[in-house]
């Protein structure tokens, strides 16, 4: 039973204890074997490792392979406190061992790429020895089966060596394609390498070759042909590459090879870029040269704005971005940038569309042909219109025949007359020997012999060729100068290979400072490597290219030779022109308004004049005089805002302006206050006054003038305070308005822009709706107080009613001349006709309604006598003036009236009652002789009583003190049977 607990615990210990261990401490998980291989778990059986998920921190595991194969990357790897295993970024593969006997060569060099074991992978490369030529692949790869792909070579004795060790080169020369410029640079290169081979003053000691292929100027192609150069013997020591985008394949892959690349033909502005091609080197320069030359000609003809159209390619792309940098930096503007794929059409009638008229065109030559068929039918050449090309075309491009197009030699030669080409010099333009102890012109004359007679016009690259030649001379005479640096660090242009990265760096270094006279010029690489040198101007003049001019970009030097030729008078403008023409006001408006406005100022002024001298007379006092004065003036000031409001630029400088914006609007505004505001105040008096019932009508009808004063002063004063507030936040000043553009008749390449001054600022129209939307409520109020006081008349103010008409017209005017104004402020002389007449009307009918008549009656009437001569000629000046007493009077007669009726009715009904009692008594009274003869006696003192009732209605008085008198006097007639001294209480 013990043992058998042992046994248990033996077992589960180390299960116990690495869980305690993980749950505590944690760990790592167990990993997968690689394939064919698997894990040395220490300190654990086969069942604990089936159960087991976690190892703990610090426990390490071991990778075994099965069989010959052997582990390549980490062997041991340790758990770590972070949970993870040590080397994890490494793959642990067992891989099978390639034969060792593949890495030995006779007479040769092997090496092996990665180093270390030859397993899956691995790959091996083959040179022989000076004197020896390599029989078999120059490469070797292994395979997963543990075998090489290719069978050993061997290195043969050489029967033709001379001596010298051959250094190789291998060269992608575009024989046809975009750009065939193999045509002639090839030739030019193997011309080079002649003479350098030649040479006992130039590599002594080896021999350059040249192994080539037909790029066909194709990425695509250029990729299969890289990887024969690189995986064929014998080794590569440069790469020479031609077109911009083959040389962009090439030098982003001949990094990983450590191998320097040689262009001759490639201007990308992208292979400047020592990031992403650090071992690029070219004789061509860059695109980008082109582009000071082009700003330079921009400059020199003064156009400001051009249009772009490009095929959409890298080098094409980057020149154009580098090109809009530098023409935003000089002032000029791109304002059409087209592209295009393989069909111009659509980008050539865009750029017609867009009034184009200074096109650089970037494209190569086959699709130029199709460009400029495209320009034949769009009628985009001609006097008004410049081409920039590129200058590396052949000389006779436009005259090829090419079945993409449906233009003839004719259509194509016309179109692109006159056209200016921007283009590297490549050929030296002075007699001068360099290098190769070869005159540009004696080049030229064996480049020629080699092409045997062929047409230079119809041989590509033939202008790049003097680029080629200097090309191999720039490369010899650099591997030149690495020979004494390698031997003197035990190496040798012969002992490079793929792996070796001292020898690149040693011939990038004689690159980088290369300096030499060549058949192109002055051979010179900036530090990315492209090419420093001139630029050629020339002109398509009738069918030929003629220079018109040399660029040094590097000194900014213009050579120019004058004979540029145009189709017009002269180099055509960079768009239609555009003559700015301001609005001016018609001087006769101005003038005839002006008139009208300084009259209407006389007659405010006569007015003014007449209220002051006549401000004693009481019939110019019942009209306060002070308002009206203040009205004259009002109306003064708003006439002379007629005045600033017809001047404009024709009168005055710009930075003048803004004075004649204020004064416009500080004119109108205070005109405005105090010609309406002392109008309105005397219509709001009476309206307040006469509008109020009986009781607090008579404690209002004194006037105070002071309150009438200070409310024109407090209208005025809200103008002040809003005009100060708009001048100081938001000052008045000039702006231009733009009019559509005018076509003259006699220019078809001009067009007049019609410009317009305004007052205005930042936040005009808030402002305007402060100011109408007050100005228009008090406008409002005027008209209604107005209506509501039409029939009121006071002694006060005796001129309301003429008050009331003239803010009828103002009002009226105002409120249609503001919303037209702003409608018509793009037409100067309707709009200034329109609110200078509103104006002029406005202060025309106020001055004479309001002045006229009192000017009027004074002189018609004599007034200008005293008030008591007045009253004597015309009775009762109050009677004869208050028309609201005589109103009054009537009423009053008429409520007497009444009341008079009813007191008749009422003597007529006693009367009658007067007369029924006389008769009854009569009747109940006997005879008596006496009394009957005693009142039968007549006598002259007494009346009969018959008089009572025969008072006629005619005799009664025309009013009554008092209806209680009345009944009084009923009671007294009963009594005395209507005594004769009764009768007059009745009419008290």
């Amino acid at each position: 039973m013990e043992q058998l607990l042992f046994l248990v615990i033996f077992y589960l210990l180390p299960t116990l204890i690495l869980s305690i261990h993980n749950s505590t401490t944690g760990g790592c998980a167990i990993i997968r074997p690689p394939r064919d291989g698997g894990i040395r778990y220490r300190g654990l059986t086969q069942e604990q490792i089936r159960s087991v998920q976690i190892l703990p921190v610090d426990y390490e595991i071991e990778y075994i392979c099965r069989g010959s194969r052997i582990i390549v990357g980490p062997k041991v790897r340790k758990c770590l406190p972070n949970g993870t295993w040590t080397d994890m970024n490494q793959l642990s593969r067992c891989l099978l061992v390639c034969p060792r006997s593949w890495m030995s060569l006779e007479n040769g060099r092997v090496a092996l790429l990665p180093p270390g074991q030859p397993v899956e992978g691995t790959v091996l490369h083959y040179n022989c020895h000076a004197g020896f030529l390599l029989e078999g692949f120059n490469i070797s790869h292994c395979t997963k089966l543990g075998k090489w792909d290719s069978p050993k070579p061997f290195c043969f004795y050489d029967s033709n060596y001379t001596g010298k060790k051959k250094l190789y080169i291998g060269a992608l020369f575009p024989m046809s394609g975009g750009w065939p410029g193999g045509q002639a640079c090839l030739p030019a290169a193997q011309m080079a390498l002649d003479l350098v081979n030649n040479r006992t003053d130039i590599l002594p000691d080896y021999e350059l070759e040249l192994i080539y292929y037909d790029s066909m100027c194709d990425p695509g192609e250029a990729t299969k042909l890289l990887y024969d150069l690189l995986y064929t013997e014998p080794i590569k020591i440069v790469l020479m590459p031609g077109c911009s985008s083959v040389s962009t394949l090439v030098a982003e892959a001949a990094r990983m090879w450590n191998l320097i690349v040689f262009s001759y033909g490639s201007s990308s502005p992208a292979l400047s870029n020592r990031q992403r091609f650090p071992t690029f080197f070219r004789t061509h320069p860059s695109a980008t040269l082109h582009n000071p030359t082009r700003v330079r000609l921009f400059q020199k003809w003064g156009w400001t704005k051009i249009a772009t159209i490009q095929q959409t390619t890298e080098v094409f792309t980057s020149t154009l971005d580098d090109l809009e940098e530098r023409v935003k930096e000089a002032g000029i503007e791109i304002s059409v940038r087209q592209s295009f794929l393989t069909d111009p059409a659509v980008a050539v009638k865009n750029l017609k569309r867009q009034d184009a008229r200074i096109i650089v065109g970037l494209f190569y030559e086959t699709e130029a042909r199709k460009v400029f068929c495209e320009v034949f039918k769009e009628k985009l050449y001609g006097k008004k219109y410049v081409w920039f090309l590129i200058g590396w075309y052949a000389d006779n491009w436009f005259k090829i025949k090419d079945p993409a197009i449906n233009c003839t030699v004719e259509n194509m030669t016309e179109a692109v007359e006159g056209h200016v080409t921007t283009e590297i010099v490549m050929l030296n333009p002075e007699t001068v020997r360099g290098a190769s102890n070869l005159t540009s012109q004696e080049f030229l004359a064996q480049l020629m012999s080699r092409l045997g007679g062929k047409n230079p016009e119809e041989t590509g690259g033939f202008q790049e060729a003097p680029l080629a030649y200097d090309a191999m001379w720039a490369l010899a005479l650099a591997l030149n100068r690495t020979v004494a640096p390698l031997r003197a660090k035990g190496w040798a242009l012969e002992d490079f290979n793929y792996n070796n990265k001292e020898i690149t760096a040693e011939i990038y270094r004689a690159l980088n400072t290369s300096s030499f006279e060549g058949v192109s010029g002055h051979v010179v690489f900036d530090a990315q490597g492209s090419r420093m040198a001139w630029t050629l101007i020339e002109q398509l003049q009738g069918g030929s290219y003629k220079k018109i001019g040399y660029y040094d970009s590097t000194k900014g030097n213009l050579s120019w030779y004058g004979n540029d030729k145009w189709i017009g008078l002269g180099p055509p403008a960079d768009q239609t022109k555009v003559i700015e023409e301001f609005r001016y006001l018609s001087q006769k408006l101005f003038v005839s308004v002006s008139v009208f406005a300084g009259l209407g100022i006389l007659l405010g002024i006569v007015c003014l004049s007449f209220n002051i001298y006549n401000s004693s007379i009481r019939y110019i006092q019942n009209s306060q005089p002070y308002l009206n004065n203040m009205t004259a003036v009002g109306c003064v000031l708003a006439l002379a805002a007629v005045f600033p409001l017809g001047i404009d630029g024709l009168h005055i400088q710009r930075s003048q302006f803004p004075v004649v914006c204020q004064f416009r609007l500080w004119l109108l505004g205070l005109g405005f206050s105090l010609a309406y505001g002392s109008m309105f105040t005397k219509i709001w008096w009476v309206h307040t006054v006469f509008t109020k019932k009986d009781e607090k009508k008579e404690k209002r009808k004194h006037l105070e003038p002071w309150k009438l004063y200070a409310t024109v002063a407090v209208l005025l004063a809200i103008d002040v305070l809003s005009l100060l507030i708009w001048q100081i936040m938001d000052p008045l000043h000039i702006t231009v308005e733009k009019f559509t553009k005018e076509a003259p008749k006699e220019d078809l390449d001009v067009l007049i822009q019609p410009l317009l001054e305004h007052c205005s600022s930042e936040k005009m129209n808030t402002w305007l709706g402060v100011v109408y939307g007050y100005k228009g409520l008090l406008l409002l109020l005027g008209i209604f107080l107005a209506y509501e006081t039409k029939s009121i008349s006071t002694e006060k103010i005796n001129d309301h009613r003429a008050v009331g008409m003239a803010i009828y017209n103002v009002s009226v005017l105002c409120m249609i001349t503001a919303p037209v104004t702003m409608i018509l402020s793009s037409q100067q002389d309707a709009s200034f006709a329109f609110a200078s007449l509103a104006i002029i009307f406005s202060v025309y009918i106020t001055l004479v309604v309001l002045f006229v008549p009192k000017i009027r009656r004074l002189i018609t009437r004599g007034e200008w006598q005293s008030e008591q001569q007045e009253t004597l000629k015309t009775g009762s000046s109050t009677n004869n003036n208050d028309e609201e007493k005589s109103r009054q009077l009537e009423r009053e007669n008429r409520e007497l009236q009444k009341i008079i009726q009813e007191k008749e009715e009422r003597v007529t009904e006693l009367r009658n009652q007067l007369a029924e009692r006389q008769a009854l008594r009569s009747r109940r009274r006997p005879s008596v002789p006496n009394q009957n003869q005693n009142h039968s006696v007549p006598s002259s003192h007494a009346e009969p009583p018959s008089y009572c009732p025969a008072t006629d209605k005619q005799s009664l008085p025309p009013s009554f003190s008092n209806s209680s008198n009345l009944y009084q006097g009923e009671g007294k007639l009963s009594r005395n049977n209507c005594h004769n001294s009764r009768l007059p209480l009745l009419y008290k």
